[in-house]
């Protein structure tokens, strides 16, 4: 079935997605859904997504939100390379490096947080930035001693997983916010060592046909 990708090109979550898509190298159409207008309240986007968050993957007619199911989705239908290690600790641990992310980092920073911060709590932005590296750095702390104690080349051993999917676009927010990462060597390490692979220079961001309408 054909692929079609919802998302935003500075979406951290839609990243994460495309990463996956060319790593596994999987074609989708993509379908840009702009945040900062509002087009993901839009009817006919939460008519497949009551959420109204991206990223959305359509397969054919079936509609698969939440990036980390997406990615779950498409490494089950296509385990070739893996995004899992083939053991269920090891599988159980690469899990819990990107759910320190997917879960603990990216909710509290995400757009919809910072703009309530804004308005209506009438927070202003240089408080909204510190906000967010506040929430950045206490997890990267967290990452950066789960590297020193699993990682390799990657952030569990010496192969690419799921959890380095989440952390790269992670730093991508992080370096926007202008986050000091000078205590993170090694996740600094991984996030060079993943995007010198011609596989992320194609999800990066920068890359993407709506980042030229930023």
């Amino acid at each position: 079935m054909a692929l079609t990708l919802y998302g935003y090109w500075r979406s951290s979550a839609a990243y994460r997605v495309r990463l996956a898509l060319a790593w596994k190298g999987l074609d989708a159409a993509s379908v840009p859904i702009d945040l900062r207008r509002g087009q993901q309240s839009a009817a006919d986007f939460t008519a497949r997504n009551r959420q109204g968050l991206v990223p959305l993957l359509l397969d054919g007619d079936n509609a698969i939100s939440q990036s980390l199911a997406i990615i779950e989705y498409l490494e089950e239908l296509h385990p070739e390379p893996p995004l899992l290690p083939a053991t269920p600790l090891d599988r159980a641990r690469v899990r819990a490096a990107a759910l320190m992310v997917a879960a603990d980092i990216h909710p509290i920073n995400n757009l919809r947080v910072l703009k309530y911060l804004k308005s209506p709590l009438g927070h202003d932005q240089a408080t909204i930035d510190t906000w967010a590296r506040h929430w950045i750095t206490a997890g990267f702390t967290a990452l950066e001693a789960f590297a020193a104690e699993h990682g390799g080349r990657f952030l569990y051993g010496d192969a690419l997983s799921i959890a380095d999917l989440c952390l790269v676009p992670q730093l991508y927010n992080a370096r926007r916010v202008d986050t000091d990462l000078t205590a993170f060597p090694r996740l600094l390490a991984i996030d060079a060592v993943v995007n010198a692979q011609d596989f992320a220079h194609a999800a990066h961001p920068a890359n993407q046909p709506d980042a030229s309408e930023a």
